[in-house]
């Protein structure tokens, strides 16, 4: 998503976020705003390393803002003190500003505003799908859920529609499979779709794919 003042705001921050960021050419102080979906690893454990990076060796010193789910303040906090003991109280030269976004609720950061809906993927918190709309257009992200017509709701006619497909065709609990995005993608109407989270069974049956599919 790209925010005023070409701000990038991830929507992702995986264990190797930072790692891929830097292969990409991505400055980590050029962005202004990371949104997680939902409290598992794969989704929001880069979140210390970002933080740390941003204080030690990337010298920012504009704000951060942090997006994620009800509960996603105190997790941030046992993550860091997990991983670096003292790390989440220690004094840094820009602000880290932590908002939490309820199911059902909107909010708006810059030019950016960004709607919640929860989904079905057990972490501890709810999980969260996300509609963004920025300069007239919208991108949708599912995050983890096995299906739901919530998924309807929040990728109905999005310019991007960036859905997980664990499998193929076998039904996974808490996780989609591509059989079931197909069975909905007239009714969702996105414009454009790509793939991620792929598992062995949908990584098998990638030439089978009609949609694009995303590349770590």
């Amino acid at each position: 998503v790209t925010g005023v003042q070409t701000c990038a705001l991830p929507i992702y921050c995986g264990a190797s976020s930072l790692i891929a960021m830097r292969q990409q050419g991505v400055a980590p102080n050029d962005i202004g705003a990371i949104f997680i979906t939902h409290l598992h690893g794969d989704h929001f454990g880069g979140l210390p390393f970002f933080i740390l990076d941003a204080q030690f060796y990337s010298r920012r010193r504009t704000p951060l803002t942090l997006v994620g789910p009800p509960g996603f303040a105190a997790r941030l906090h046992q993550a860091m003190e997990l991983f670096f003991p003292g790390s989440a109280e220690a004094a840094r030269k820009f602000e880290t500003i932590v908002h939490e976004i309820a199911p059902g609720g909107t909010m708006t950061f810059d030019d950016v505003t960004v709607h919640a809906v929860e989904v079905r993927h057990a972490c501890g918190a709810p999980a969260l799908t996300l509609r963004f709309a920025c300069d007239g257009k919208v991108i949708a992200y599912s995050g983890d859920s096995e299906w739901t017509d919530a998924l309807i709701d929040i990728g109905r006619d999005a310019d991007l529609f960036i859905v997980e497909a664990l499998s193929f065709d076998k039904r996974i609990s808490q996780h989609l499979d591509y059989a079931a995005l197909l069975a909905n993608e007239a009714r969702i109407g996105a414009r454009r779709i790509i793939l991620t989270h792929l598992g062995p069974e949908m990584l098998a049956h990638m030439q089978e794919a009609r949609h694009e599919i995303a590349s770590d």
